[in-house]
């Protein structure tokens, strides 16, 4: 959902490789659609994904914060001298609902849009 209350979409996790990942299918509600494989990785200490969709790739690293936030981010080009850096930061919440925002820079940091804000909640 997004913060006007509209669906964006639907994911569905599944656990592959003896629990090493989970895959990520994502269909957008206008009909796009994009995977990320993820893992925790033991040598590095850290989380990495690996985001593919109509918009191309993505790979990304990081892990939780301070407050209990899980944040990713990575660099792409973006056809002009400075990389794009992604950032996105899953919100856990009380009621087991996850906010995920996704902000983009393309000044290396300095500022910062959004991309993505939007809430996950268990299918009933």
């Amino acid at each position: 959902m997004t913060p006007s209350d509209q669906l964006a979409g639907r994911s569905r996790i599944e656990k592959i490789a003896g629990g090493w990942g989970l895959l990520e299918n994502w269909t957008g509600a206008g009909g796009s659609e994009g995977k990320s494989l993820n893992t925790w990785r033991p040598d590095k200490k850290q989380w990495q994904q690996f985001w593919v969709g109509a918009g191309g790739a993505l790979d990304l690293t990081g892990g939780l914060n301070e407050r209990g936030e899980m944040v990713l981010t990575g660099r792409h080009p973006n056809g002009q001298d400075k990389p794009v850096i992604e950032r996105i930061t899953w919100t856990p919440h009380a009621d087991g609902t996850v906010r995920q925002h996704w902000e983009q820079s393309a000044d290396d940091g300095r500022t910062w849009t959004t991309a993505f804000d939007g809430l996950y909640r268990k299918k009933k």
